[in-house]
């Protein structure tokens, strides 16, 4: 069965109101009108599932280092907001538990993107899932992506029904990956990929897609998610290709354009 998704999935919550992977941002996209979210997931040192993006911790807050290497104690220490505005000063990562609860509150579907820590691929994938299991029970407002094959296949074991997604782009389970990316075309394997791995999506650098790799996605039936598109114009385009759902900074930009078009 095909995935059933809205048009727009904002991207780290509203990264273009909010700052990203963080509560204010699943406020900032629900009072927009945004039906889903895609996330990051990491794991403190200690294990505990938090909404990060980055391996490292100076871009989005202020303090240095690697997430994997610091407790959820010494996290809750340091704010996650003024790198973006005035107005968020003081704002802490959440953890995973944290944005479930927000995300049922303001009814919002999920793209989980697990972001493992270099060598935490099964282990994150597994407290995430978790967690997840406990409180999730609506699988078709979910989808659990990844660019590791190994968090896919975890993810799989784990819970066969989810929908499954691979992430394409500049971090590519292979070089050869990105290379057949950059000349316009899809790996040569990633049909048996998505076989195996029983994928539902493929969420891909928008910088990538052209008519030809849209059409190889839906021939197969692999509903393709580019990411990040924020200008109408890319949007409309996107759409002539046989998009239907993007993932995007700033859904209110590209809303009109996109729902113009039939």
């Amino acid at each position: 069965m095909p995935l059933i998704l809205p048009k727009i999935i904002g991207h780290r919550g509203c990264a273009s109101y909010a700052p990203e992977n963080t509560l204010e941002g699943l406020h900032t996209a629900a009072d927009m009108g945004v039906e889903w979210v895609e996330l990051d997931v990491k794991l403190t040192k200690d294990q505990v599932p938090v909404m990060f993006h980055d391996e490292t911790l100076e871009r989005t807050t202020n303090g240095s280092g690697n997430m994997a290497e610091i407790t959820y104690e010494d996290l809750k220490q340091l704010e996650c907001g003024s790198w973006f505005g005035e107005s968020f000063t003081g704002i802490q990562v959440p953890t995973l538990e944290e944005a479930i609860e927000v995300l049922i509150e303001r009814g919002l579907g999920l793209n989980l993107e697990i972001k493992s820590c270099p060598g935490r691929e099964k282990e994150t994938t597994e407290v995430a899932l978790d967690i997840l299991s406990q409180y999730w029970d609506d699988h078709e407002r979910l989808v659990i992506s990844s660019y590791s094959m190994v968090s896919l296949e975890t993810a799989q074991d784990m819970a066969a029904d989810w929908s499954r997604g691979l992430v394409m782009g500049y971090h590519c389970p292979n070089p050869e990956w990105l290379d057949a990316l950059k000349q316009s075309n899809l790996p040569q394997d990633w049909g048996e990929a998505a076989r195996y791995l029983e994928l539902k999506a493929i969420s891909i650098d928008q910088e990538f897609c052209s008519p030809a790799i849209i059409s190889e996605m839906l021939q197969k039936d692999i509903t393709p998610i580019p990411y990040n598109v924020n200008e109408p114009e890319r949007a409309k385009q996107l759409q002539s290709f046989g998009v239907r759902t993007v993932i995007s900074d700033s859904p209110d930009e590209i809303k009109d354009a996109i729902f113009s078009v039939h």
